[in-house]
């Protein structure tokens, strides 16, 4: 059973030490060993018993909340991703006007892909005005 030992350990390694930890961890073991044992009486291998056992558990979510272990904050990326764009759409209409003036300069077509090209930074200045409101 050294296996569930590990996967719990791995599970609370972002978990501060105290002796509530231990505890929480000493009872989710020894409830992952009987579910592992009522697996092998219902049949099931060793190793698949374990398994089970471990991906029926899932996570410790919840358990970390209470255990007071905050969660790093997301970074708002939504302007780094417009300027992106913006740039990334004028490098590429840029590219679209060459290759149209250079290869048929007497048929102008480079309209239509920049109409589908800037509906990227379109996306992306309306998920920046969303996420700045917020």
């Amino acid at each position: 059973m050294k296996k569930i030992k590990n996967h719990v350990d791995d599970l609370f390694k972002n978990v501060p030490d105290s002796e509530q930890k231990e505890m929480i961890k000493q009872e989710i073991v020894e409830n992952l060993e009987e579910k592992v044992f009522d697996l092998m009486a219902q049949g099931k291998e060793e190793e698949d018993a374990i398994n089970k056992a471990i991906v029926d558990f899932g996570d410790i979510d919840e358990i970390e909340n209470e255990l007071g272990v905050k969660l790093p904050a997301k970074k708002n990326m939504s302007k780094i991703d417009l300027g992106f764009s913006i740039w990334g759409s004028a490098l590429i209409i840029a590219l679209v006007v060459f290759v149209n003036f250079y290869y048929t300069p007497n048929i102008i077509w480079f309209v239509y892909p920049t109409f589908a090209v800037l509906w990227w930074p379109l996306s992306m200045f309306y998920r920046w005005l969303r996420l700045r409101q917020k």
